[in-house]
């Protein structure tokens, strides 16, 4: 199986090698489509300045005699001498040529017969047919008529050899290009390659990692996409090691409150079958232990229906100071138990809000003896209420206990989280009242805060709940107000 690197690294070197190729054969054949062209244009420049060289001897002549002497002129009688040991002389005479080589000339009179092929190839008086190159008419200037025609380039040297060097050369410098260009498109997707999966590749292994337990983190070395990957990557890591810890503290708290309870029910089972316990005493302490336990159940019930969804409100108007009152008096005898004080303040003129009562006195129930567990005998709880600037109503429970430290403020919300301190202290509880009152509150559109100094310095739980319908228009209402007749 090919690895992601290879396959990106061959992919890039593909495309450069594919285009490289494209871009050579497109400008050769271009190249050379316009270079004959050039070509063409030129050869016949130089045959038209031939025919007036050949022209003006006729003239000077009044014939074909110095035809040789044209010819020579014009660079086009080859001597067999090498091109660079020909006389600074014969080059400076011969500088209006343009090509060195020996192109083919053939001079023909007016009837068609030659009068000189300087390649010999063609005997004077040959009738000349066919001949290729470039045709010009040359005149007696004197008379002023066609005496005759020159041919020049007749075999195509011209263009072969011209055009043919010039692109065996282009070619050549392209093909080195191309060359130069594929290894350094090689180095480059190398590198890009192994930049792009290295990530990929520490993210592999970071994932089997997790998957064996362990913990794994990714270096964050840039701030695009596979940065963004390896961040999202490490929140992820984070998460899943405070789930793991949520976790095992769910299974240590949920093993201690359903053992708790199961070894009261036993002892008390024993007692009345030895007959150390009246029935009437053994049935009230199992009674109030399943009641224990069937609130555990309770409240994984109420977190369940959270999580997707479930959690249905049945709103009514309801007078906020009749439910803090009937709070108040239900905690009052576990105050009193534990020798804390709890008092309640609130202003007369409370303004009634939309809720479902049975819900709400059940979070702020979690909070209140939350309160009351943290709190040393001789403490105090206070229960205020009263409207905020922000139009919501701000209920608080404030107490002088054990305190919260900053580390666990932003986790005292998360289920089954208990802070070390309530853990040292043996206050118990499993971690789901707080969860349960922010699930609650947020269903009824409002939110929970909560505030500490430190240890010691006891904590501020403040429910935030809107005044008005608009935060839960489409909740079902009950109770007289939901009734027309109300009205």
């Amino acid at each position: 199986m090919k690895s992601l690197h290879r396959q990106i690294m061959g992919s890039i070197v593909l495309v450069v090698v594919l285009t490289v190729l494209a871009g050579v054969g497109v400008g050769y054949y271009a190249t050379q489509s316009r270079l004959g062209v050039f070509v063409d244009r030129i050869g016949g420049e130089e045959a038209v300045q031939l025919a007036r060289l050949l022209s003006r001897e006729y003239t000077a002549a009044g014939g074909w005699e110095r035809v040789d002497s044209a010819l020579s002129e014009a660079g086009y009688i080859f001597d067999g001498t090498p091109t660079g040991e020909r006389s600074e002389e014969s080059e400076g005479e011969h500088s209006e040529s343009f090509h060195q080589d020996q192109v083919r000339v053939v001079v023909v009179d007016i009837d068609g017969r030659v009068v000189k092929d300087n390649l010999s190839e063609l005997p004077p008086g040959a009738g000349a047919t066919n001949l290729q190159g470039h045709r010009e008419t040359v005149f007696d200037v004197a008379a002023n008529r066609p005496v005759g025609h020159v041919y020049l380039d007749v075999n195509q040297e011209f263009l072969s050899t011209e055009s043919h060097g010039f692109l065996d050369t282009l070619l050549s410098i392209t093909a080195v290009g191309g060359v130069l260009t594929a290894g350094v498109a090689m180095v480059l997707a190398a590198w890009l390659s192994k930049r792009i999966t290295q990530p990929v590749t520490a993210l592999t292994e970071a994932t089997q990692a997790i998957a064996q337990g362990d913990t794994a983190r990714l270096p964050v070395t840039s701030a695009d996409e596979l940065g963004r990957m390896s961040k999202a990557f490490n929140r992820m890591t984070s998460t899943l090691e405070n789930q793991r810890e949520l976790r095992r503290r769910l299974i240590n708290d949920l093993s201690h409150e359903l053992n708790t309870p199961l070894s009261v029910i036993q002892l008390e089972a024993k007692g009345l079958r030895d007959g150390l316990q009246t029935a009437e005493e053994a049935s009230d302490h199992i009674i109030q232990e399943v009641d224990r336990l069937r609130g555990l159940v309770t409240d994984l019930d109420w977190l369940a229906e959270t999580d997707h969804g479930e959690l249905r409100l049945a709103l009514e108007t309801t007078r906020v100071k009749d439910l803090l009152t009937t709070e108040a008096d239900r905690w009052q005898p576990l105050c009193h138990a534990r020798q804390v004080e709890l008092s309640l303040r609130i202003p007369p003129d409370l303004p009634d809000v939309d809720l479902d009562r049975m819900r709400m006195s059940q979070a702020l129930g979690n909070v209140i003896s939350n309160a009351i567990r943290c709190t040393e005998p001789g403490g105090n709880i206070t229960i205020l209420a009263a409207p905020d600037n922000d139009g919501a109503l701000a209920i608080s429970v404030t107490d002088d206990g054990i305190g919260i430290p900053a580390a666990d403020l932003p986790h005292v919300f998360d289920r089954f989280y208990r802070t070390e301190r309530s853990r040292s202290h043996g206050l118990g509880g499993t971690g789901l009242g707080l969860a349960i009152t922010r699930a609650t509150v947020e269903t009824h559109g409002g939110t929970v805060t909560v505030a500490s100094d430190g240890p010691g310095q006891g904590a501020t739980v403040t429910i935030h709940l809107p005044l008005n319908d608009q935060a839960h228009p489409d909740r079902p209402r009950t109770g007289p107000e939901a009734s027309p007749e109300a009205e």
